[in-house]
């Protein structure tokens, strides 16, 4: 069964670098990272798929790149000049099934989901 598991989480201060990792296993089509702050709904930030197709949200676009091996079942997300809104847990998910890279940023999208890694980012 495929069960991604992130790492790389931490603090840092406003302007600064964190690196997420996520590995599963089993057959993947594309992964997806997501994120939840407290009292927020959980939103999609980044996707990529086996192809090397992306997706981000705009608040992201810029400062943070997805990349990795999705056949290999490994992605990894780079999140530079990092704000204090960017603070959240942060979540892989990955999918067996193709999808669109439109799709990439849509929680329906993904089946599987790890446990999440915390970001927090201080001013």
């Amino acid at each position: 069964q495929v069960r991604p598991v992130e790492s790389g989480g931490g603090s840092v201060q406003s302007g600064g670098s964190l690196r997420l990792s996520c590995t599963a296993s089993g057959y993947i089509a594309c992964m997806g990272w997501f994120r939840q702050a407290p009292g927020k709904e959980r939103e999609g930030i980044a996707g990529i798929d086996s192809d090397g197709n992306t997706e981000y949200t705009d608040s992201v676009k810029g400062r943070f790149t997805i990349s990795g091996d999705v056949a290999e079942g490994t992605v990894y997300l780079q999140m530079n000049s990092l704000e204090t809104e960017d603070t959240a847990m942060y979540y892989c998910s990955a999918s067996s099934n193709w999808r669109p890279p439109s799709m990439f940023l849509s929680a329906s999208s993904f089946r599987f989901w790890g446990q999440g890694t915390q970001v927090t980012v201080s001013s």
